[in-house]
């Protein structure tokens, strides 16, 4: 069966209701869930997440958020902690391994960490029993896919065009879903543009899908009471995953 992971702006609209969605999402069978953290410049992240990111940090998310979140959601759901390198600079790796430790996170989704960067990075978090994604992008050569996929862990993170997320483009994957996995056993995930309406075409040879702006765009419905969000969060999962394993 392939998977879905939902990705949720940690800390908005409110830390409580962080909780309370993601244990929704793992009840309308979402697989891994991306807790996001709150950063001022989410280079990757389109202009839906990037407002979340500002509110959640308008109102006063703090990272020590993040962990307090972590673990009331962790031992429901496989939870991985997405954010950018400055914050895991700052604080230390070791300090964010600890805590995904005695959390029960399972690993980190840094975009902006490229594979050369994460070298001094990867042994200490896959010692610890954790996991830290590769991510593949169509503009990757052959060889720096080898390179990249050689020890994959989890899932490959493939980018689904060149870009931002939330946007509707569109690219023939096969060729490069077909050149990662010549190389590597571990599942891929396409991101970026996968919602209810693409969720179909954008799995095709994949192992799973990962959906962010989708659910985040709920998330910033002010038309919506906190109950209504639930309800229209946990169908939007709920579909995609029956479309993707149809």
């Amino acid at each position: 069966m392939k998977k879905l992971v939902a990705f949720i702006t940690t800390g908005f609209p409110s830390l409580e209701f962080t909780v309370e969605v993601a244990l929704a999402l793992a009840d309308a069978g979402v697989d891994t869930l991306e807790l996001g953290m709150p950063f001022s410049d989410p280079v990757a992240d389109g202009p839906v997440i990037e407002k979340a990111n500002l509110k959640a940090l308008q109102n006063g998310f703090k990272l020590e958020h993040l962990f307090e979140a972590s673990a009331q959601i962790a031992p429901y759901i496989d939870t991985l902690w997405m954010g950018y390198f400055n914050p895991f600079y700052h604080k230390g790796m070791e300090h964010f391994i600890a805590k995904a430790k005695s959390t029960g996170v399972s690993g980190f989704i840094i975009p902006d960490l490229p594979l050369e960067e994460a070298m001094p990075y990867k042994p200490m978090i896959e010692s610890a029993g954790l996991n830290l994604i590769d991510f593949i992008a169509p503009t990757d050569s052959p060889a720096r896919i080898k390179q990249i996929v050689s020890d994959a862990q989890k899932f490959i993170y493939l980018v689904a065009y060149a870009g931002i997320t939330g946007s509707s483009k569109s690219e023939d994957l096969q060729p490069i879903i077909t050149e990662i996995k010549k190389h590597s056993q571990t599942p891929v995930y396409v991101g970026f543009g996968v919602d209810q309406h693409t969720a179909t075409q954008k799995a095709q040879g994949v192992d799973g899908v990962i959906v962010g702006s989708a659910f985040v765009k709920v998330l910033l419905d002010e038309t919506l009471n906190h109950a209504q969000k639930i309800t229209k969060i946990t169908a939007i999962a709920k579909e995609i995953k029956e479309k993707i394993n149809a």
